[in-house]
């Protein structure tokens, strides 16, 4: 969703990930912003030295108090793991010390209490470096999957769009699919694709194939042009890898290249390789874009056919959705495919408003982890798409949206509707209509007199109103205009 449309957390800061920062950001307990990860071991510290000191002298339970600090170790940061170990031997010698000599424990659990508590601390230790760690690779990831797919502005390139990315490996948060928006000189051009294969290596050969598609798209003036760049790209990158020899030579990638070209309002261009052909969703229902698949990039030589591209109507408010396998390959605990097209149709059907992009993307991903349980078998991407709609145009200042005379009109009013078309220019524009006699603008003193040189005012009953005045019942007011008597019948 991305919108992102959307789909995944992101952090906007990168700072170095120290002690305090890495205990500070994975403290477990909060209540309204606040740390209580220290009330569990006050708790149990405070609960153990009651309950020993209202036991009988042969049950002696304060030997326990060496749990605190262990439990402040796993929830606390280090410092607060260090005072709850001083605490609990403080809490050991001042409890123990209060029975008689015959019923105290003695040396030996005072050590284990020490020694407990002295653990407990390194233990914390242990755990905070692991977590600064976590956090470091998490933001290194995160960097990385800013990298593959950028943050897309709104309305990036005239065109209204959500895109929706989850990696099927939790803790890898980046993968092989991609989606990108890139607007130039000759319309704007997205891709959606996904890369054969998982790891940094399909990271990789995502982010040489944006980076292409960027260039090529702010340079190329035909798609067709565009679509010959990625393969090229692809097949040099393949060569790259062999050199290194490495093992992960074969991959290829799918993926659809659509492009809006300027000027174009009603059409859009598709060139598909070897991807789900999109899926056109509008209030009405949804539809497959009907558009032959090719080859996946980098399977050139298996058909050395230049790519074709589709070019087809598409209304202003249909939008276009692209998904990744992920979607159409999820499956339930029945191993029944998620039906992503009648499951859409359904749901435009009940809401019409379900078209819109950042909607539509946030129901197929909420769709697809439904039907799959929330494990996901591959990445899955999920873009949706549709150009802006342009706002209703504004009547210049002065002039009717009318070009025509009414149907059917008198002499009299084609006369007025003349009138009003050469004179009305340069003349306040038409007011909010009210009841009563519709009065649209003070126009300029022309001739010496009659209903034309102050305020003019159209009543009800007049055959011809201008669009600004729809038909309403008199007003029957003192302010109403009493110049409708000079007016001609």
């Amino acid at each position: 969703m991305r919108q992102g449309s959307r789909g995944h957390h992101r952090h906007d800061r990168y700072s170095r990930a120290g002690r305090r920062d890495a205990v500070h950001r994975y403290e477990l307990l909060r209540v309204r912003g606040r740390s209580v990860a220290w009330v569990p071991p006050l708790l149990l510290l405070v609960a153990i030295a009651v309950a020993d000191y209202h036991t009988i002298g042969e049950f002696r339970i304060i030997s326990w108090i060496v749990l605190v600090p262990g439990i402040a170790a796993a929830t606390c940061g280090v410092w607060g793991t260090a005072v709850f170990a001083v605490l609990a031997v403080g809490t050991f010698v001042l409890v123990d010390s209060a029975w008689p000599h015959e019923f105290q424990t003695g040396l030996p659990d005072f050590i284990l209490v020490t020694v407990g508590g002295g653990l407990a601390t390194l233990a914390c230790v242990v755990r905070v470096r692991g977590e600064r760690r976590a956090l470091h690779m998490r933001d290194v990831a995160d960097t990385v999957r800013r990298t593959v797919l950028r943050p897309l502005p709104p309305l990036w390139g005239g065109l209204e769009h959500a895109g929706v990315y989850l990696s099927a490996d939790v803790g890898a948060r980046v993968g092989g699919d991609f989606y990108d928006i890139q607007p130039g000189p000759y319309g704007t051009r997205v891709l959606v694709g996904d890369v054969q294969g998982k790891g940094l290596g399909a990271v990789e050969t995502a982010s040489v194939l944006l980076g292409t598609f960027r260039e090529a798209s702010s340079h190329e003036p035909e798609l067709t042009a565009v679509a010959e760049r990625l393969e090229e790209r692809m097949l040099r990158h393949r060569d790259y890898t062999r050199a290194l020899g490495r093992t992960d030579v074969d991959r290829f990638a799918t993926a659809v290249l659509l492009g809006f070209p300027a000027g174009r309002s009603d059409t859009v261009e598709a060139v598909v390789f070897g991807h789900e052909p999109p899926l056109v969703v509008r209030a009405g229902g949804v539809r497959s874009l009907p558009v032959t698949g090719g080859l996946p990039l980098g399977l050139r030589e298996l058909d050395p056919t230049p790519a074709r591209v589709h070019r087809l109507s598409l209304a202003a408010d249909e939008t276009l959705l692209l998904v990744t396998d992920g979607v159409t390959e999820a499956r339930n605990a029945h191993g029944a495919f998620y039906r992503l097209a009648e499951e859409v149709a359904r749901a435009v059907t009940r809401d019409p408003n379900l078209a819109e992009p950042a909607r539509l993307a946030a129901f197929v991903r909420e769709g697809t982890l439904r039907h799959s349980g929330g494990r996901l078998a591959d990445d899955t991407t999920v873009f949706a798409v549709r150009r802006i709609r342009a706002p209703g145009r504004t009547p210049r200042r002065g002039t009717f949206t009318d070009l025509r005379p009414p149907a059917g009109a008198s002499a009299v009013t084609v006369l007025a509707w003349v009138i009003d078309r050469v004179i009305g220019r340069g003349r306040e524009p038409c007011q909010e209509p009210r009841p009563g006699p519709c009065c649209c603008w003070r126009p300029r003193r022309w001739g010496g007199g009659g209903w034309w040189t102050r305020r003019r005012c159209f009543p009800s009953s007049r055959p011809y109103r201008p669009p600004c005045c729809p038909a309403r019942t008199p007003r029957t007011s003192s302010n109403s205009p009493t110049r409708s008597s000079r007016r001609p019948s």
